[in-house]
């Protein structure tokens, strides 16, 4: 096999790409890998990783504006933004060479290129100084990610009206910043302003924030966005944008009639949309489906030996979904037995804001609409006394489950850390669990987990502490 033939290639080094090419190689299979940017992807450099540095710096800050309750009596704080952006272009700079190095650690060939189909199983790369070449592989996995959508009518200048790349990296803190989008990127980036002391305002045409979570919490997180002075606009819709002394008056449509909404910065978060453009796919009858391309469970397209993984194969749009979908994607392709196709209902969503959101599985909404008949448990951190002796006990966890056979159909939890503990309801899902086996588990004490406990107890009407 020459240095241009390969058993599979992949293109995009995100969170999908590069654990496919990792597991193929260990596989034994000849792999390429084709990046035209970053290795690491947008994740890596600029989404989940670079965002959660610099929440650490807003939690940071909401510690200090709460140090007098623990007995610490702080001056006054200088904050530099500048050396929290330093730090987490430092965190994702560590992690590309990280991934540099397994690369080249397994053997995997890198290319930095753009990749275009040819043919089936032939791909033309074009580097930066545009030189050609051609490598082909009988599997090709599409991993191409997908960028930020935006509104025609609100372009995206990088001074006034800001993309999540220009939010990652602001040289100064705007004192008032207004959000186009709640979802998840939209909602932590509003967080992260707001709790470094940005006035923010936030705003949805949806009926609820965070519009793929339970109502629930998204009424709850609602409100603690509020108490934290951020002022919250649902079924609102921005008219126009107009630049006015160096400042942008937001033209915002809400059912009590037009308002205007004056700050510094906006920032454009409506979404993402697939990076499907010029890779040849419609050339070879690739089939798409809103835009996305289309798969089944094993991640294959229409055509044979084309596959496509994380957020260019659809929703949900994250990280760990893309890694999974990568490795059982290859092994089926190296033909692993027992390998198991992808269960959209065994994905975690986490979402980083103040206080964090973390869910699994149906909504209370979706599940009475499956027609399922369900018992729901719900347990405030309020009553947790780990929540209480960290001085933060907003939150709650709610669990659902079907009352006919016990199964675990949806876990939702609101709180301090709760991303950290979805694990445990994603585990129990996944080993079909059910509400009388998860009684009978001991979870240790003093600990916000415990809630996790009560709550299923409290579906069952046996919850102890409230």
């Amino acid at each position: 096999m020459s240095d241009t033939q390969f058993d599979l290639i992949v293109i995009g080094a995100g969170p999908g790409g590069y654990v496919a090419a990792i597991r193929a190689a260990q596989l034994g299979l000849k792999t390429a890998i084709v990046e035209k940017q970053h290795l690491g992807g947008i994740c890596l450099n600029w989404g989940c990783i670079p965002t959660k540095a610099l929440l650490s710096g807003a939690a940071l800050a909401q510690q200090f504006k709460h140090s007098e309750q623990f007995g610490f009596r702080l001056g006054a704080v200088e904050f530099d933004i500048q050396q929290l952006v330093r730090h987490s272009r430092q965190v994702s700079e560590q992690l590309v060479q990280g991934i540099g190095q397994l690369l080249k650690k397994n053997q995997v060939t890198v290319f930095n290129a753009t990749a275009r189909f040819t043919a089936k199983e032939y791909l033309e790369l074009t580097d930066a100084q545009g030189q050609k070449q051609q490598i082909s592989a009988p599997h090709i996995i599409v991993a191409t990610g997908a960028k930020a959508a935006n509104l025609a009518h609100i372009p995206v200048d990088g001074k006034h009206v800001w993309s999540y790349r220009e939010a990652l990296v602001p040289t100064q803190l705007p004192r008032s910043l207004l959000v186009i989008g709640s979802g998840a990127i939209g909602s932590e980036f509003a967080s992260l302003y707001q709790d470094l002391g940005c006035q923010v305002t936030l705003v949805d045409i949806a009926k609820q924030i965070l519009p793929s979570e339970d109502i629930e919490v998204a009424q709850y997180v609602k409100k603690q966005f509020e108490q934290q002075g951020m002022r919250v606009l649902t079924e609102a819709a921005i008219q126009k944008i107009e630049l006015i002394d160096d400042q942008v008056d937001c033209h915002i449509e809400t059912a009590q009639g037009v308002q205007i909404v004056t700050v510094e910065k906006v920032l454009s978060a409506i979404g993402v949309q697939p990076n499907t453009q010029h890779l040849g796919l419609e050339a070879l009858g690739i089939e798409f489906e809103q835009g996305f391309i289309k798969v089944d469970s094993w991640c294959k397209t229409n055509v044979v030996g084309v596959y496509a993984i994380g957020d260019v194969a659809g929703a949900p749009c994250l990280a760990h979904k893309a890694s999974h979908e990568a490795i059982l994607c290859v092994e089926k392709i190296a033909g692993l037995e027992h390998v198991h196709g992808l269960d959209r209902t065994q994905i975690p969503g986490c979402i980083f804001t103040h206080p964090q959101v973390a869910s699994i599985g149906l909504t209370e909404q979706k599940a009475k609409a499956a027609g399922l008949n369900i018992q729901v448990g719900k347990f405030p951190l309020l009553a947790n006394g780990k929540a209480l002796a960290l001085a933060d006990s907003a939150g709650f966890v709610k669990t659902i489950f079907n009352q006919e056979t016990g199964e675990l159909v949806g876990a939702h939890m609101v709180g301090h850390e709760v991303t950290e503990h979805i694990q445990g309801f994603a585990i129990a899902k996944y080993l079909e669990a059910t509400d009388e086996s998860l009684a009978q588990v001991i979870f240790p004490h003093p600990t916000l987990s415990e809630a996790m406990h009560e709550s299923v107890l409290s579906a069952m009407q046996r919850a102890i502490h409230i």
